[in-house]
């Protein structure tokens, strides 16, 4: 097991099961098995191209294989598997060796598949290694040489192996990868960009439900087909998201956001900041209490100590400053959903949910604690309790307009909706779009109307209506 556990992480290396294959690949190439040579240039054990020969009568088989399956692995192990899979069909060894073979093929693209009459029809699950995981261990710092030259600017191996196919001009592919070729921002911009100008994508089915058993690594099954002429316009296409069931949406994917899914949010909160934001910053830390000590007595939970049931309370004694900074930001974000409807991520107040004054960070910062928020300026408790209540609805409007997808799947779980993780500067972001310091008293209480009795449709129209206009007014 720890063999096998120091090659996945050398390697990058997920096996899929036939059952994947059977469920969402087969169904969808079965009538054109005898028009493509099947390839798979990272094959493990063969399961994504083998359990073809099923559908070709046994007599056929080994004709078939010869001319139509073509199989290739790093590993000598697994090529191994792949013949002895093979073999299981009904083909001969000698057979099966010639056209299952070790070969690096990141760094020697195996271009004789194309000497025949057949067009080639890549079905594969490439390495995962992310590029700022290979630099930091000793065992996958090699895999360096492949990010060079043409390839550097790229994240992960498996945007090396798309590249590859894009240019040896492969018409072709499904593959199996991880969803934030879809759905992440840095990490996968600039392939996207490459891409998808040359590729467009049929269908996908995007899973939120673990499917590898060695990996939490959400996944995406992604069917291009080359373009005709090389264009960067915008994508449409049908997905299926399955979790607890299957969900078919429809994706728009547009070059001015480098192509990325579930873009709605980062639209609405670039284009409408207000004219006058608020200015965000996060954590009560230990060293910011040792370096303001003084004679008020504030209660804080402790982010780095909980039991299991609830975090340990702690007294202290403050100068006047932080006193004043403590107790009148009122507000702490929950950045993980717990589960519950009622513990979803957004902006709480920390009197209500933990009974303090504050929630005190007294060794590493983690993202996914309950985190203690400060505005400047300061804000009345009424303006903060409104902002929270802003947030939450425009949050919650997002997550149901997108199925939460500009959120990261944080854990797969038996609870009744899939957990997400907001990232701290999408906090920033949503806060910086309430527009509280550019409203006159009528304006307040029209936008605090809305919030409370009016619909969220109402309450983004007057975001954009007033952000708007204060930024052209600007002018």
């Amino acid at each position: 097991m720890e063999i096998l556990k120091d090659r996945r992480r050398t390697y990058g290396e997920h096996l899929t099961s036939i059952n994947i294959f059977k469920k969402f690949i087969l169904p969808e190439i079965k009538e054109e098995i005898y028009k493509y040579r099947w390839v798979d240039l990272f094959c493990g054990e063969g399961n994504l191209i083998l359990p073809i020969l099923e559908l070709v009568p046994e007599k056929q088989r080994v004709d078939f294989f010869k001319k139509h399956i073509f199989l290739f692995d790093i590993q000598k192990e697994l090529v191994e598997k792949s013949i002895l899979n093979a073999i299981k069909y009904g083909i001969p060894r000698e057979i099966a060796e010639k056209n299952i073979v070790q070969r690096d093929t990141l760094k020697n693209y195996p271009t004789f598949i194309f000497d025949d009459d057949l067009p080639v029809y890549h079905i594969t699950n490439p390495p995962y290694l992310y590029i700022g995981y290979i630099v930091k261990h000793d065992e996958t710092r090699k895999h360096l040489e492949y990010f060079r030259g043409p390839n550097e600017g790229y994240q992960d191996l498996y945007q090396l192996a798309l590249m590859n196919d894009l240019r040896h001009n492969v018409k072709k592919m499904i593959y199996i990868i991880p969803s934030n070729f879809l759905f992440g921002f840095s990490v996968s911009n600039k392939i996207r960009d490459d891409f998808l100008q040359y590729y467009s994508i049929r269908k996908a089915f995007i899973f939120e439900k673990k499917i590898f058993e060695f990996t939490g690594t959400n996944v995406i099954i992604c069917f291009f087909e080359r373009k005709k002429n090389p264009k960067k316009e915008k994508m449409i296409f049908e997905g299926e998201k399955i979790n607890k069931g299957i969900q078919k949406r429809i994706y728009v994917l547009d070059p001015k956001n480098h192509f990325r899914a579930g873009s709605e949010f980062e639209e609405f909160v670039k284009q409408f900041k207000a004219s006058k934001p608020l200015k965000v910053s996060y954590y009560l830390t230990m060293e910011e209490i040792e370096k303001n000590k003084g004679d008020n007595e504030i209660t804080v939970i402790d982010a780095n100590a909980f039991n299991g049931k609830e975090y340990e309370r702690r007294i202290f004694k403050v100068n006047d400053e932080l006193y004043r900074k403590i107790k009148s930001n009122i507000l702490f974000v929950r950045t993980v959903d717990t589960g519950s409807l009622s513990g979803r991520a957004g902006l709480y107040l920390i009197k209500e949910v933990f009974g303090v004054d504050g929630i005190l960070v007294s060794k590493s910062k983690y993202r996914t604690h309950p985190i203690h928020v400060f505005l400047t300026p300061l804000l009345s408790e009424d303006d903060q309790i409104l902002l929270k209540n802003y947030f939450n609805l425009v949050l919650e409007y997002f997550r149901e307009k997108t199925d939460s997808e500009f959120m990261t799947t944080y854990k797969y779980s038996n609870s009744e909706y899939t957990r997400k993780y907001l990232g701290l500067s999408q906090v920033k972001e949503l806060i910086e779009t309430f527009p509280i310091l550019s409203l006159e008293k009528n304006e307040r209480d029209e936008f605090e109307r809305l919030i409370y009795e009016g619909g969220i449709e109402e309450v983004i129209d007057f975001i954009k209506s007033f952000n708007r206009s204060k930024e052209l007014s600007l002018w």
